[in-house]
C-alpha cells in the first residue's frame, strides 16, 4: 500500500493507479475550503449553514468547492499517523457518481482499510470519537501530509459516528475550527451544528470484539475496535484484513484503543521499542 509523491504530484495508491489523483493539502490554503468541504455535514433540520459562517463568502466557498470536485484532478489528503500508518481522504470525482472514501494504509499490508464512503451509496461510520481525537494528536512528522491537530481532526470529521461523544467534543471541535480560521463567535454554533445529526448515518456503539464462537478457542485479534452500525464497513468486521497479529497490534496502538482502559501504560503482545519511532458533495459537495 504504497502512498508516494510523483513528479507530476499524483500519488499511487493501490486501486487508483490510472485515477488522476494529485496531492490534495494545497487545497487547505483555499479561504473557502472548510466551508466547501464540511459545510453538508452541519446541514440538520435544526442547522441551516452558510459560507459566512466560516468566515467566508459565497464566491470562495464555490471556488474551493470547484477545486475539490475537479473530475481531472482527484485530491488526495494524507494523514500519517503513528506506527507508519497513514489515513487518506480521497476525492473519488466520477462525473456522475462522486464520493469521498476515507481509508487506512501501511507500506507492509497486503491491502487498504476501509473506515467510511461519504457519498450517494455511503458506508459509515468509520471512526469512533476516541480514534478520531487520537490519530489528529499522534502525527508522523517524517511522513509528509498533514500535520496541524486541528487540520487532521477536520479532514476525518465526516467520518465520525460516535452515541458516546464525551461532554466537550463539541468544544475541542470548536477549537480546530477557531484554528482553522473560522471566527470565534460562530465557531462554538457551527461545532455543535457539525456534531448534531451527521446526514448519511446513525451514530454508533463502538466496543471491542470477544472471543468467536467459530474461533476454534484461538485468542482473537485484540485492540480494535468494532461499531454496530450496519452501514460501517467497521460492523463486525476487522478494519485491516489479512494483516498479521503484530501488525495489528501495532494499529491497535496507533488508534489509540490498546489496552481499553491504558493505553499509555501497557502494550500489546509483540510490541518493541521500535513501534513508537513514529510517534513526535454529497459529502464534500454542497448543493
Amino acid at each position: 500500500m504504497v502512498v508516494e509523491q510523483c513528479d507530476s504530484l499524483a500519488v499511487l495508491i493501490e486501486g487508483f493507479e490510472d485515477a488522476p489523483v494529485v496531492v490534495g493539502e494545497g487545497l487547505l490554503e483555499l479561504p473557502g475550503f472548510w466551508a466547501a468541504y464540511l459545510m453538508w455535514l452541519s446541514q440538520t433540520e435544526e442547522y441551516d449553514p452558510v459560507p459566512q459562517w466560516f468566515g467566508v463568502d459565497g464566491a470562495d466557498a464555490d471556488a474551493a468547492y470547484e477545486a475539490i470536485i475537479d473530475e481531472d484532478r482527484w485530491p488526495v489528503f494524507r494523514i500519517p499517523f503513528a506506527g507508519g500508518h497513514t489515513a487518506l481522504v480521497i476525492g473519488q470525482n466520477f462525473p456522475d457518481d462522486p464520493s469521498t472514501e476515507y481509508i487506512v494504509t501501511h507500506p507492509e499490508w497486503g491491502r487498504q482499510g476501509h473506515l467510511a464512503t461519504v457519498s450517494g451509496h455511503q458506508a459509515g461510520p468509520g471512526l469512533s470519537w476516541r480514534e478520531l481525537h487520537h490519530i489528529a494528536h499522534t502525527p508522523d512528522l517524517s511522513s509528509p501530509g498533514v500535520h496541524e491537530a486541528y487540520a487532521r481532526l477536520l479532514l476525518l470529521l465526516p467520518a465520525l459516528g460516535d452515541q458516546d461523544l464525551p461532554e466537550d467534543a463539541a468544544a475541542v471541535v470548536g477549537d480546530a475550527l477557531t484554528e482553522a480560521g473560522i471566527p470565534a463567535a460562530s465557531a462554538p454554533h457551527l461545532a455543535e451544528a457539525l456534531l448534531a445529526d451527521h446526514p448519511l448515518w446513525e451514530p454508533a456503539e463502538w466496543t471491542l470484539p470477544g472471543a468467536s464462537p467459530l474461533s476454534g478457542g484461538q485468542e482473537p485479534f485484540l485492540g480494535i475496535l468494532h461499531c454496530d452500525g450496519h452501514l460501517s464497513p467497521r460492523c463486525g468486521t476487522r478494519l485491516a484484513q489479512g494483516i498479521t497479529r503484530e501488525q495489528n497490534d501495532r494499529l491497535a496502538r496507533a488508534l489509540g484503543t490498546w489496552p481499553p482502559d491504558t493505553v499509555q501504560s501497557a502494550e500489546p503482545p509483540g510490541s518493541t521499542a521500535s513501534d513508537h519511532s513514529h510517534q513526535p458533495a454529497s459529502p464534500t459537495r454542497r448543493a
